[in-house]
């Protein structure tokens, strides 16, 4: 690459690194980057920084933001007794993009997956459970992809809570096998979660 190289070429290696994006996509990203320097590369390096300096983890649901907890879990308006179980942080977008749901949400960090060693101490469902007596829950919607490791951990979850006065529901029609939420258009995700069944 001639000329700080090392550098590019270190750029492009991280690049590479994210999802979708693969090492050529990765060089026309970066070549684009440099040719808008100002535009583009400057101001992304900036909020990449203020990324890394304040954004966190909420200590309840496992959502990102700025604070101790996210402004969802804050907000007195969500707090109607509904948590949406959710894999991780972009399916919780992907469901707040819709805006059909009004109550709270809950990161479980994963899926249970014997084969990649995730077990139910890797992911946040003793968080969940404690949640559920904090917060006087009436109803655990497990939006969890419809994939076996995602449906072997809502039947897991379901078991842990069996016993509790509270619902169990899922996502209805409209989310197919091996579908993940992140990929699904909006009017499915509304669809689903208004005709979401018992589980």
């Amino acid at each position: 690459m001639g000329e700080g190289g090392k550098e590019l070429e270190r750029l492009v290696d991280l690049m590479a690194r994210l999802p979708g994006l693969g090492p050529r996509s990765a060089r026309r990203a970066v070549l684009t980057m440099i040719k808008k320097r100002g535009l583009m590369l400057e101001p992304l390096a900036r909020a990449m920084a203020d990324v890394s300096a304040h954004v966190r983890e909420c200590v309840s649901c496992g959502n990102v933001g700025t604070s101790e907890q996210c402004d969802i879990c804050v907000s007195p308006k969500r707090a109607n007794g509904e948590i949406c179980v959710v894999e991780d942080v972009a399916d919780l977008w992907a469901m707040e993009r819709v805006g059909v749901f009004s109550g709270r949400y809950h990161v479980l960090g994963g899926v249970l997956s014997a084969l990649d060693g995730v077990g139910p101490e890797d992911l946040r469902i003793p968080r969940l459970i404690g949640r559920i007596e904090e917060e006087a829950v009436t109803e655990v919607i497990l939006a969890l992809n419809a994939t076996v490791d995602g449906q072997t951990t809502a039947h897991y979850i379901a078991d842990q809570i069996e016993g509790r006065e509270v619902r169990i529901t899922s996502l209805a029609q409209g989310v197919p096998i091996g579908g993940e939420l992140d990929y699904l258009d909006d009017g499915t995700i509304s669809a689903a979660l208004k005709a979401r069944k018992q589980f």
